[in-house]
């Protein structure tokens, strides 16, 4: 059988993402005297003809004349003030929303020595809570039934950008400091942004810029500084490119490098050892300098007429 009057008031959180929603009454009225029991990290608002009646805290509470003020002064008194009472019923989650996200949508411009105006995104996560259940239903949630985190995460990010921007233009640190100022940068747009979250009732309680992403361009010229830094003996370095060179594949720079590293091996392999100008070189060391020069050739590392004119050369040296 169904009660003509509500007499318990209290409701689960129906969503660990849910910020507000509003109790099921079934459009029926609050009996006089109706128990409401509102949980930790909840709180509950009554709301009269389109009026913010009371905010609840945690706690246990009879909902009659003596104990709630604010009964006094509803309107549509049928029988006095034993009578039922009509109230909407909305109930907030005030514990903390963690780990919600937040990036640049649009690359923000900034100022550098060297490369004059980049444009650099930048992502984080930020936490927040409800403060002032009075303040966000007025200024935000309105007469929503329901109103998740995400809604609200997706609208804030969108005010976080400009500001993140802002202070990157402030800050005036150099593009690729800007990665390694993260702390700095967190202690300086956290302020900024927090005076238009308190003017919803919410508080920023964490805010953190977990990455900056510099420019394709910027990012390759400082990979090849770091990669030049690390070079400790040219030599080796300039065979590595070279070689590496080689397998670019129809490239100037790829036939360059095949022809230089072609005569370095003609000059290295080929040339007379332990021998002087005046002393032929022993036989079994021309003949393995041969075959040498025959690879070279079979590989189209060097022409026929290299082949040619190098093969005479030891053969003189019988």
């Amino acid at each position: 059988m169904t009660l003509p009057f509500i007499e318990i008031i209290e409701s689960v959180t129906p969503d660990p993402n849910m910020l507000m929603w509003k109790f099921e009454d079934e459009d029926k009225e609050i009996k006089n005297g109706a128990v409401l029991t509102v949980r930790e990290s909840q709180s509950a608002l009554f709301l009269n003809e389109g009026q913010l009646a009371d905010v609840f805290t945690a706690g246990k509470y009879i909902l009659d004349t003596e104990n709630i003020p604010f009964l006094t002064r509803l309107k549509g008194w049928k029988y006095g003030f034993k009578s039922p009472f009509k109230a909407d019923v909305y109930f907030f989650n005030t514990h903390q929303f963690i780990n919600l996200k937040w990036g640049t949508p649009a690359p923000v411009l900034m100022r550098d020595n060297m490369f004059g105006q980049v444009r650099i995104r930048a992502f984080g996560s930020f936490n927040i809570r409800i403060t002032d259940v009075g303040k966000f239903f007025k200024q935000y949630a309105g007469t929503y039934p329901r109103l998740s985190v995400i809604e609200l995460e997706y609208q804030l990010r969108d005010f976080i950008a400009p500001k993140f921007g802002e202070v990157l233009a402030q800050a005036n640190i150099s593009v690729v400091d800007a990665a390694g100022s993260l702390s700095m940068l967190n202690e300086k747009v956290q302020p900024l942004i927090q005076p238009y979250f308190t003017d919803l009732g919410v508080e920023v309680t964490q805010f953190a810029i977990s990455s900056v992403t510099l420019p394709e361009e910027v990012t390759k010229h400082y990979d090849n500084v770091t990669g030049m830094n690390m070079v400790t003996d040219m030599n080796k370095f300039s065979q590595f490119s070279q070689a590496n060179a080689m397998g670019k594949d129809n490239s100037r720079i790829a036939d360059a490098a095949q022809q230089a590293i072609a005569m370095g091996m003609i000059m290295n392999q080929l040339k007379p050892s332990n021998s002087t100008p005046n002393e032929p070189a022993p036989q079994e060391d021309v003949a393995a300098r041969l075959k040498k020069l025959k690879t070279l050739f079979e590989a189209e590392l060097i022409n026929e007429a290299e082949y040619t004119a190098k093969k005479e050369e030891l053969l003189k040296l019988l």
